[in-house]
């Protein structure tokens, strides 16, 4: 049979592999392995057939651990199952991985192996999660490249079902999951061929029937427990013999030799390293480019790591071998090693002849590993006295474990054209990329390789695309440090990122910027300036900006850089590049109408006539910058923001984190980011303002702000710092100005479009025109806040008040961080929240940009992030600590009563008594008792002041999406609204799991199409708030910011008032949505969704039924549901169902219409009482 090349990504290939063998994917979101899910489902929507000849039935659970207790279920009835996890969801899974095991069922978990969270998140890929799984009695089945995924994912479904012992098929999270390589797929015809159908058939009848009844599972006592225990060794005996007779079969099938452990290097290698992953790539490499130096060293790759079998290892074990270094990717603080230095230990201590054994940490949280590493691990090998323990890829100049890294060897296959693309997260960058890697990998000859680096931000930080296309096959798992060609999409990148340190002498940069030609001198720093000159760089310009607007695309000049860059590149023939790429804008918008393909055609066509060749001045080899003026921000900034900011974090050394070992960074840091990315800003236009601060209501970053000055401020104002007459006899003598921090703008639109004065205050303009509001915004910092002169429980009010949240890593139009930087106005300077993982923990919380900030005072919000299932309980557990302490102050305040003090204490003391648990109350008190205090030699006195901390009642908010709310943490939350304490929730309810890419939770309504919904969603959106309310005791609103801005404000105030739990959800229209007017249009789309009766606003105040009032008031109008429909299809999430299963469209929009209906009947009802 023909092979079958195929351009794909790791998960793809699990996916497709695992596929093949699965009756019933349980599953859950978690990133990166969320893709293997939402393939299968996507395959299963599509009518796909495994090789049972059905559809795969996929099941989405409220949790992994749900996820894990429904593959033990359909185990158990006799399907087999299969799940795909990472991370912390592998730690929700462990208890039913026992039971699996126990239970000799043949389930497999792909998991794309990750990070854990410990004194911080990571993402990004090691092997901690998998590690932890040790003990589990899950055979552990290691694959190391994509092609690998797919060859050894199906040989964990072979074997498992072989060996009835069930398989956990792991592989680098983000390295080899998101890469992407063009490899051979398996036929799903050989899979069948190789099953054992018998086995299967074994397996089925074991399934719990009543037609042949068992009990398992029982209780078991001492007298029994152990020999039971005990009884399953020969299964696991068996398993390393299985797993390589499946081996031979798949390299018998595909021409590639696997065994469960692979030697590669010379036969008579004195230095070794064992290791497992994608690190085995970078080894090989670099063992590659050792031998031709005539070094005798090798690599024993692990693949099958539990059970750990010494018979096999000790088949590809060169009997030369002097000296072993065992690389782990993980890091158990306290061992006297990690787990595979242990186990290789361990398999030598009866051997005669024993090598010198040492080993090494390497690569957590995805920290590159490049062959220089590996080059001085060798080195270390051979030295006279090696480390024995030590750390590679960093500095640690604090316990210093680690080994200086070589000088850099470029091991990539020669005649490899390599290439980067920096790209504006959001931008189209990384898509255009992914789609070239499919053009080329999947229509020529050529092996391609694609790998996407990018920040925490939600969109609108940077991304860095690795493409690699060459003859032979690629390994080369790291970044590119020596391209080909270098592509920047947005011009801010030249003055913060160094670009071009990595192109080779006589390659090409490529800018998308709207400068001229003769501009370049003035525009370009020196040091970039340098390099093209002295480097004989290709430079050549293009302004998409300016072209995709003129041509209707807005911002999405993806498919001009695309263009361009097969112009350049010459990867392959321009003329099969153009057709390819208008092939697919047909495949991809034919469905959107003829005027969205031509509009996209001929961006391809500008892309290519329009690039700008620069002829490069000789002067640039000498160009120098002026210094520029110092700055005074804090050491931090300078010493890891601003290196990190610069792509240079991986330079910083284990010293930089003495003092904040414990994950701990300082707020408010967002602010000195000032990073210009925004193409289009707006401009304030005095004249049509009404003044009534909407626009700085809604702003996503908080980034333009209402300012008044008194005369001295307005006098000393720079001349451009225009303003007005303050509108309002509360602000008699005083000026006005919407001030915009175009540094810190995204350029969204939502301020113009929500502003309304009926000539629009506020028009976009293209960034360059606005640069001097940057000189005026540094200014209006310097304005005192004049937040105590308007009702700050207004919308006008409000926004006097400083943000205390600004410059998240949000995407432009976010409505979730709107919300959240109204609460801090209102209540930051006493506010802590726990931040369930999730879009909002990521926002607000990514290194080293903190966007939670401070007051002049000092005080602002403490922010902190538990985990994503219990983040309920986590902030219950911060309210309930509080509370312990304020209430030994109470206790200390009522002794001191009793004692010989001052009458101006004892009255402040029982002023704060009185008012404990009131925040005004609570404040005054606290103003008179600290100057009281001071000084005091009294024990009880002394304990008092001590805490003076705590005097102030605390505002605690525990914030999250609905994913945590409705579905994983929906346990926790429940117990902590019933434990009647006072704490607030506040729910971004964006109908999806929003972090981890859209996939469909509880709160996603009927139709929808989400990821795990691919054929729309078919039951109702669950009711959050009418659940909470059944309580009586819990505030309860719904809110939509856009719809109604005063209800939202006064839902949050009565709130955080009311003396009990309160639960606010606050609608939050989100990217994945697919809005047709672009995020621009997030705060209308709220607006559209209340009146069509899609949402409503409501309020349940438990106070008002206390006073013989009805405590539900439904705050939104009758709606119109005729706008309904029109509604729906404003969304693509919505409107694609209709283009993909028009049949099914027509009843479950007509299905969710009456969902809305019934709710809204519901509300009704409840307001009519």
């Amino acid at each position: 049979m023909a092979k079958c090349m195929k351009t794909m990504d790791g998960t793809k290939a699990a996916a497709y592999a695992s596929y093949a063998f699965t009756d019933c994917a349980c599953i859950f979101p978690i990133t990166p392995s969320s893709p293997m899910a939402e393939y299968v489902d996507e395959w299963a929507a599509q009518g796909k057939k495994n090789i049972f000849g059905q559809t795969v039935r996929v099941v989405e659970m409220q949790s992994e651990a749900g996820a894990a207790a429904a593959l033990h279920g359909s185990l158990a009835a006799g399907t087999l199952g299969t799940t795909y996890t990472a991370s912390q969801g592998l730690m929700l899974m462990i208890p039913n991985m026992y039971k699996i095991s126990g239970e000799l069922m043949p389930g497999v978990i792909h998991v794309t192996a990750r990070a854990l969270s410990t004194h911080a998140l990571s993402i990004f890929g090691d092997h901690s999660d998998v590690m932890t799984c040790r003990m589990t009695g899950f055979a552990m089945l290691a694959s190391s490249s994509v092609q690998e995924v797919m060859d050894l994912g199906g040989i964990a479904h072979l074997a498992a079902i072989k060996s009835r012992v069930p398989f956990m098929h792991f592989y680098d999270g983000f390295r080899t999951s998101h890469e992407q390589q063009k490899i051979e797929v398996i036929d799903y015809e050989d899979y069948a061929r190789l099953v054992d159908w018998d086995q299967i058939k074994a397996f089925r009848n074991r399934g719990m029937n009543p037609e042949h009844p068992v009990i398992r599972g029982t209780a078991q006592n001492p007298d029994i427990y152990f020999q039971a225990r005990e009884a399953c060794n020969p299964f696991y005996d068996a398993v390393p013999d299985v797993v390589n007779d499946y081996m031979k079969e798949i390299s018998s099938i595909t021409g590639r030799t696997y065994k469960p452990f692979v030697y590669y290097g010379a036969e008579d290698a004195e230095d070794i390293i064992i290791a497992m992953g994608s690190s085995c790539d970078t080894i090989e490499e670099t063992v590659d480019y050792m031998l031709s130096r005539g070094e005798k060293v090798g690599l024993i790759k692990v693949h099958l790591y539990r059970p750990f079998s010494s018979k096999y290892f000790f088949d590809v074990f060169p009997k030369t071998v002097k000296r072993i270094a065992v690389l782990d990717r993980t890091k158990e603080p306290g061992a006297l090693g990690e787990p595979l230095l242990g186990d290789v230990k361990s398999m030598f201590y009866d051997c005669e002849a024993k090598p010198l054994i040492i080993g090494g940490r390497y690569g957590l949280g995805s920290k590159e590993l490049i062959p220089a590493d590996i080059k001085a691990v060798f080195k270390n090998l051979k030295a006279d006295q090696p480390k024995e323990r030590f750390v590679i890829g960093i500095v640690d100049d604090v316990t210093n474990l680690s080994l200086p890294r070589e000088e850099e060897i470029d091991a990539t296959p020669e005649g490899t054209i390599q290439c980067k693309f920096y790209g504006l997260g959001s931008d189209g960058t990384v898509g255009a990329n992914k789609q070239a890697v499919e053009i080329i990998g999947d229509g020529t000859d050529m092996y391609a390789q694609a790998y996407f680096a990018y920040d925490s931000k939600k969109s609108g930080g940077f991304t860095v695309s690795h493409l690699r296309f060459g003859k032979k096959p690629i390994k080369s798992p790291y970044l590119i440090t020596s391209a080909d060609l270098v592509s920047c999409s947005n011009q801010s990148y030249v003055q913060t990122l160094d670009m071009l340190s990595g192109l080779k002498k006589g390659g090409i940069f490529l800018l998308n910027c709207v400068w001229k030609p003769e501009e370049l001198d003035e525009k370009l720093p020196a040091s970039m300036k340098n390099i093209i000159a002295k480097n004989n760089i290709q430079f050549y310009t293009i302004n998409a900006v300016e072209m995709a607007r003129n041509l209707g695309l807005g911002n999405r000049y993806n498919m001009i850089m695309q263009s361009a860059f097969f112009k350049l590149s010459n990867v392959i023939p321009l003329e099969d590049a153009v057709e390819e790429l208008k092939r697919t804008i047909k495949k991809t918008y034919g469905r959107k109408g003829d005027a969205i393909v031509n509009m996209n055609c001929a961006s391809v066509d500008k892309g290519i006539e329009s690039l700008v060749k620069i002829d490069v001045p000789a002067a640039w080899a000498d160009a120098v910058d002026e210094a520029e003026a110092v700055k005074d921000v804090p050491e931090f900034v300078t010493k890891v923001q601003q290196p990190m900011g610069r792509l240079e974090g991986d330079k910083l050394p284990v010293s930089t984190f003495k003092g904040a070992e414990d994950g701990t960074f300082p707020v408010g840091t967002s602010r000195f980011e000032k990073r210009g990315v925004a193409d289009f800003v707006p401009m304030w236009i005095k004249e049509n303002c009404i003044q009534c601060n909407q626009c700085s209501y809604v702003c996503s970053h908080a980034a333009i702000r209402p300012v008044l000055l008194d005369e001295e401020e307005a006098k000393n104002a720079p001349a451009s710092f225009e303003t007005m007459k303050a509108v309002g006899k509360q602000l008699a003598g005083l000026t006005y100005r919407m001030q915009v921090g175009v540094m810190d703008c995204l350029g969204c639109g939502v301020c113009a479009n929500v502003c309304p004065s009926k000539e629009k205050a506020l028009v976009m303009k293209p960034f360059g025109t606005q640069t001097v509001e940057a000189e005026n915004w540094d200014y209006s910092m310097k304005v005192s806040i004049k937040d105590n002169l308007w009702n700050k429980f207004s919308v006008k009010g409000s926004q006097f008040a400083q943000p205390m949240l600004e410059f998240s890593g949000a995407c432009g139009g976010c409505v979730e961080t709107a919300y959240a930087k109204l609460v801090t106005q209102l209540f930051g300077e006493r506010m802590i929240v726990a931040n369930a993982t999730g879009c909002s923990s990521i926002w607000g919380g990514s290194a080293p940009s903190m966007p939670y900030c401070t007051n002049a005072e000092g005080k602002g919000p403490a922010w902190t992030s538990g985990l994503f299932e219990d983040n309920a309980e986590y902030g219950f557990g911060v309210f309930v600590g509080i509370k312990q302490m304020r209430e030994r102050i109470a206790d200390l305040m009522k002794e001191a009563l009793s004692l010989d003090i001052a009458p101006a204490l004892k009255e402040a003391f029982q002023e704060w008594l009185d008012g404990m648990n009131d925040a005004d109350a609570s404040k005054a008190a606290a103003d008179k008792i600290v100057p009281l205090l001071e000084g005091s030699d009294n024990p009880v006195l002394k304990e008092i002041y001590e805490k003076k901390d705590q005097l102030v009642k605390k505002s605690i908010w525990i914030l999250g999406g609905d994913g945590w709310a409705y579905d994983i943490g929906y346990g926790g939350l429940d117990h902590v609204l019933a434990s009647n304490e006072d704490v607030n929730v506040l729910v971004f309810d964006t109908e999806v799991y929003s972090n981890t890419g859209g996939q469909a939770s509880k709160s996603t309504p009927t139709a929808a199409i989400a990821k795990f919904a691919a054929a729309g969603k078919r039951t109702k959106k669950k009711d959050l708030g009418a659940m909470a309310m059944t309580y009586g005791y819990v505030y309860v609103a719904q809110i939509g910011i856009g719809a109604d801005m005063a209800q939202t404000l006064k839902a949050i105030a009565e709130a955080e008032a009311y003396k009990g739990p309160s639960l606010i959800i606050a609608y939050s229209p989100c990217i994945n949505h697919g809005l047709k007017g672009g995020m621009q249009n997030s705060q209308a789309e709220i607006k559209k969704a209340v009146n069509a009766g899609y949402w409503q606003l409501y309020r349940f105040n438990p106070e008002l039924k206390e006073k013989g009032k009805n405590p539900f008031t439904l705050d939104s109008k009758e709606p119109n549901f005729g706008s309904f429909k029109d509604y729906l299809m404003s969304e693509v999430r919505y409107a694609s169902l209709k283009q993909l299963f028009p049949a099914e469209a027509t009843d479950l929009f007509a299905k969710t219409e009456q969902d809305a209906k019934e709710r809204y009947e519901f509300y009704k009802s409840l307001a009519e009482v």
